[in-house]
């Protein structure tokens, strides 16, 4: 059985509009369903769509976050700079208080990011 969106969760993004994709190859979301949508499972809170860069990708696997060794076994097939992918949002605000915080697709980060990031910052890094 699959988990699927709770259809009353609110899929706004930090803009007030509708939640754009992030990405479908690879196969992003929480959901897998290509979207940052949330829903009380979801503990990571995976609210923000970011672009990989390699220095991004360095930091989190030193966080204990390995984001480039492929997972054949669940579908994850590793990431390489340039892929956009829901991260969780409280490791895209460490990674923006070291100063290597990856550039974010603004329009698919679910509105629950600015709950952690004011939306003047996160304007600073939309691609």
């Amino acid at each position: 059985m699959s988990i699927h969106p709770d259809p009353n969760i609110n899929r706004l993004n930090v803009l007030g509009e509708p939640l754009a994709s992030c990405c479908y190859d690879p196969i992003t979301g929480y959901f897998r369903n290509g979207f940052c949508h949330t829903a009380v499972t979801d503990l990571g809170q995976h609210t923000m769509c970011a672009e990989m860069t390699s220095e991004f990708l360095s930091f989190s696997q030193k966080a204990g976050n390995d984001l480039t060794t492929p997972l054949p076994e669940v579908g994850f097939p590793g990431l390489q700079p340039g892929d956009f992918w829901c991260i969780c949002v409280t490791r895209w605000v460490e990674a923006y208080q070291a100063g290597i915080a990856p550039p974010i697709k603004i329009q698919a980060c679910h509105q629950a990011v600015l709950s952690y990031v004011p939306l003047n910052v996160l304007m600073e890094y939309a691609v």
